[in-house]
Formats: structure tokens, C-alpha cells, sequence
């Protein structure tokens, strides 16, 4: 089968690669479309070892069933589904308790296993929903990356949030400020350093934007609130400076979300926490439940996934990783299309 291969840190390449087969419990798919996410992008970039070669990447996809294991009920051959990109055991204490994005066996697909970077992938069948008809194949396999923005929502909803400030208008910022506003009606401003991202984020509803080359977004943060701050801020980024601006923005008795992953370590001022009772949500991925929500939203058109995207055939991968990684006007967001 033809594969976008990810073959040692520094290369990709179009490559034939074995045709999958599955296990007792998996489905192979034929692959419809498979976006290309931001973190697969820092991967190829940073050599992260989170994703080691040689490697099929790929985790936002939907397809068609063309071969069952034997354990396989509920999902016929030649139907029409979407994946998740997170496998869980369905067995420790954090699945039981119904936190399975944070499964300690958890897997990624294009991460610990083979993607969707390719004509056919595995997956195990009881991380597959249907997929609705009438949704194309560049919407339906975008409802993993607005299942982050959902559970970000699900994540903080008890803090009935009103205004919502999103650090970066990249993919995941976008998605969140569309779940966010569809979900909970937040006021959202959207900071980013591409004006071009910031018209795209103004088109899908956000209030104000804010580019950090111009201005201070902390500064228009507080100005805006009468010097208190957002109810609650988004970071996209995952930079020193945005956590630093994201505590900074947020108002005392506030949450920050952070779900950008540019660096890791940081240091804080904690009294700023500790003192204003502000509170830090890490998030990682979403539950199927989740995927399920999004894929609802995208087929009733409550969000735009799709008017801001670019489309590659497969053979174009290597060419659509360097277009995202260059990020220059209004390339946001790959989707490849076997």
C-alpha cells in the first residue's frame, strides 16, 4: 500500500509499505481522508521522541471497513466510519472511572502503532463510530481535533466561563474557540502573531483578535475587563511566554487550560496562583463520547472544520508537511486524501 513513511528522524517519504491485517478485535479501513496534526508537525521538526521512526504517522481519520477480526460485531464490511485516534485498555482504574483519554496502557495511533498516513489502517473496533451521511470525508475525519476543543469545555464547564481569551489560532485554537462558543456562548478574543489566522479566527465568530507583533495581549487583556482578566484562558501555543501570559490574563478565581505542547519546562511566579486562587487544567485528547459529540456538531453544522483547510492528495504528503511547517498565510491545516 502507499504510505506517507516516516522512515528516521529528518525524512519522510512516499513509500510502499505491507497492507495491514487485523487482529481478533481490530477493523482494517480503507483510508478517506487524514488530517495532519500540529503535533505530528513539532515531531518531524524537533525529532521528538514521543513519535520514533520508522513510523507511519496519522491519528484524524475516517474510512471504510474492508476487512473484521473474528471478534468483530456491530461494524460491517464496506461501512462507512470514523476513527479515534487514542486506544484504551478498558481495564485500569482510569478507564473504569471514565477517564480513558488518560488510560495507563493508553496507545496513539501514528504514535505507538501505525497511523493513517496510508491507503488501509488498523483499528481496534471499539474505537470506530459511524460515520454520518452526507459528511465529506475532509469534515468527518476533523472531529478528533474539535473533540480536544469539547473536552476543554467538559473540562471547565462548572466554571460557567463568559469570556474566553485563546492563545494561538493555530488548528487546536480554532477548534476550541468554536466549541467554546457553541457549547457555553463565550465571548472569545483570539491571540496569534498571523494576522491572516486572526481574520480566519474573526470569520468563525470571535470578538476581538489580538496579534502579539502590535500589542501586548496581556495588557488589552486587562484593559478590556477593568484590569481583571479573563474568566478563563486557552493555550494553544505551549510556550514559556504563553503560559506566562495566560497566568497573567487570567482573572483572580479564574482556570487556564493549557494543551499546547512547544516546551516543556517552566518556571512561575505561585503566589500569582496561589494568592488569586487561579486554577491550571492540563488536557490531553478526548474520549470517544467526545469524538462522538464533535462529529454531531460538524454534521448539524454548528462549527466550521472545513473553510480553513487545505487538501493534499497522499502523494503531496511531504509537500503539505513542509506548506504547514512553514505556516505562511492561510496554510492552517492539511487534511491528505489517499
Amino acid at each position: 500500500m502507499k504510505t506517507l513513511f516516516y522512515p528516521a528522524y529528518g525524512r519522510l517519504e512516499i513509500s510502499d509499505r505491507p497492507e495491514p491485517a487485523p487482529a481478533r478485535d481490530e477493523a482494517v479501513l480503507r483510508v478517506a481522508a487524514c488530517g495532519l496534526c500540529g503535533s505530528e508537525l513539532e515531531t518531524f521538526k524537533n525529532r521528538s521522541p514521543r513519535r520514533r521512526p520508522p513510523l507511519i504517522m496519522g491519528h484524524e481519520f475516517c474510512g471504510t471497513v474492508v476487512e473484521r477480526g473474528r471478534d468483530v460485531r456491530g461494524f460491517a464490511t464496506g461501512e462507512k466510519v470514523v476513527g479515534n485516534s487514542l486506544v484504551c485498555c478498558g481495564q485500569c482504574q482510569r478507564c473504569a472511572r471514565g477517564d480513558t483519554n488518560l488510560c495507563a496502557r493508553r496507545q496513539i495511533l501514528g504514535m505507538h502503532r501505525d497511523g493513517a498516513f496510508a491507503e488501509f489502517v488498523t483499528v481496534p473496533a471499539r474505537g470506530l463510530l459511524s460515520w454520518p451521511q452526507k459528511l465529506p470525508a475532509v469534515a468527518a475525519c476533523l472531529a478528533e481535533p474539535l473533540a480536544n476543543g469539547v473536552h476543554m469545555v467538559n473540562l471547565t464547564r462548572n466554571r460557567k466561563p463568559r469570556s474566553v481569551l485563546v492563545l494561538g489560532a493555530g488548528p487546536i485554537g480554532l477548534m476550541a474557540q468554536q466549541a467554546f462558543q457553541v457549547l457555553l456562548s463565550c465571548r472569545i478574543d483570539m491571540v496569534d502573531l498571523s494576522d491572516q489566522r486572526l481574520e480566519i479566527a474573526l470569520g468563525l465568530g470571535a470578538r476581538r483578535v489580538i496579534n502579539p507583533r502590535a500589542v501586548d495581549p496581556v495588557r488589552v487583556a486587562l484593559e478590556s475587563t477593568g484590569g481583571e482578566g479573563f474568566d478563563l484562558v486557552v493555550d494553544a501555543v505551549g510556550s514559556q511566554v504563553t503560559k506566562k501570559q495566560s497566568l497573567a490574563a487570567t482573572r483572580p478565581g479564574g482556570a487556564v487550560v493549557w494543551i499546547g505542547l512547544h516546551e516543556d519546562t517552566l518556571a512561575v511566579d505561585s503566589y500569582d496562583i496561589t494568592l488569586a486562587e487561579k486554577t491550571i487544567f492540563g488536557t490531553y485528547s478526548a474520549t470517544l463520547g467526545e469524538v462522538q459529540q464533535s462529529l454531531d456538531l460538524i454534521a448539524n453544522g454548528s462549527v466550521d472544520v472545513t473553510s480553513w483547510v487545505r487538501t493534499f492528495p497522499l502523494d503531496h504528503g511531504v509537500e503539505a508537511f513542509q506548506r504547514m511547517l512553514e505556516a505562511k498565510g492561510s496554510d492552517i491545516k492539511a487534511v491528505l486524501i489517499p
